[in-house]
């Protein structure tokens, strides 16, 4: 079938194309390509694409109402994923509008289009931000997430209820997928294991927060994409179960989802940068800093739904992953 993926120059939504069309899909990859980081990585990626028969790029903002709305028209695809965003909690700091311009905005002319083109499913990006100043773990979706810590969680937080406003307004299945802390090949150099490598490998000081006690649900990116794709091909259906007198903020009666996909399985910082060291072969030069504004110290999954209805949890080994990141790392800089 043909599917709209939008972010299909990043991270995510570059390996979810490449699953996709493995499988014999038509890819419609939508990207501005904008320059939050090194736009030749986002070319790199895409350059592996456009030679696949059934993939085709457009250039694109998300939040161009008009040229949105055409595009939708004019391509038709039966399902969309998702993943394009303003990324970073720390960066949400620093520039608070380009989050509202790109996750809120875009997100609304992603549901519009959706709205007025019979679209099958629309499978979209969250994040596990959105759990905030929760301290009961692991974070699960039937727990309510209404105190984000930065604006990015909370245009998160926000982008799932304007998708439950249109499953129960036009009954437009959406599921939402919170996602854990991703790595792996091909990843962003502003996550902290591709910032570590870079140092490590160049003899300079990593700067680790929290004293290196920070506790996260590593997830590797093929595991993220089996997930997306198994969700995707289980069309979000209402709960008939739903009690609006304890409402279960997790599914409604409207044909609404939300899953994580997270390792269940969170590992300290410190342990990962021992995984990398000893991968790459250098000891790091530690720079042991407090917690920074925004962060929270653990992520810690609980994916029974996702088991439940997609038969399928992420298994990756973050000794695993490490070493296939560092693998593609020195592979693809040559160092």
């Amino acid at each position: 079938m043909k599917i709209l993926v939008t972010g299909a120059a990043g991270f995510i939504g570059s390996h979810v194309s490449t699953q996709l069309l493995d499988r014999g899909d038509e890819v419609i990859g939508l990207d501005n390509l904008n320059n939050y980081y090194d736009v030749r990585l986002k070319d790199a990626r895409l350059a592996n694409l456009t030679t696949r028969e059934k993939f085709r790029f457009l250039k694109m903002e998300l939040s161009d109402r008009s040229a949105m709305a055409e595009m939708f028209r004019t391509e038709r695809p039966k399902r969309v994923v998702h993943l394009a965003a303003q990324p970073g909690v720390r960066y949400s700091i620093q520039n608070p509008h380009a989050y509202v311009d790109s996750n809120l905005v875009g997100f609304m002319n992603v549901l519009e289009g959706c709205r007025h083109n019979e679209i099958e499913h629309l499978v979209y990006a969250s994040s596990s931000s959105v759990y905030g100043a929760n301290t009961t773990m692991p974070f699960s979706i039937h727990q309510t997430v209404d105190h984000p810590l930065s604006l990015y969680a909370a245009t998160k937080k926000a982008n799932e209820l304007m998708a439950h406003t249109y499953s129960h307004l036009y009954q437009l299945p959406t599921t939402g997928l919170r996602f854990f802390t991703v790595y792996g090949p091909w990843g962003r150099p502003d996550m902290a294991l591709f910032m570590f490598t870079k140092a490590i490998l160049e003899g300079k000081p990593i700067d680790v927060f929290n004293n290196g006690q920070m506790r996260r649900d590593f997830t590797y990116v093929d595991d993220i994409v089996e997930g997306v794709i198994r969700v995707l091909d289980r069309i979000a259906s209402p709960n008939p179960e739903w009690n609006s007198a304890a409402p279960d903020p997790g599914t409604s009666r409207s044909p609404y989802r939300i899953y994580n996909i997270g390792n269940n399985n969170p590992v300290e910082l410190l342990h990962v940068i021992h995984c990398l060291e000893t991968e790459l072969g250098r000891t790091a030069v530690k720079n042991l800093l407090p917690m920074q504004p925004g962060d929270v110290p653990a992520t810690y999954a609980d994916v029974d739904d996702l088991v439940r209805d997609c038969n399928f949890k992420p298994n990756t080994s973050i000794e695993e992953g490490i070493k296939k990141f560092a693998t593609w790392y020195r592979d693809y800089y040559a160092c």
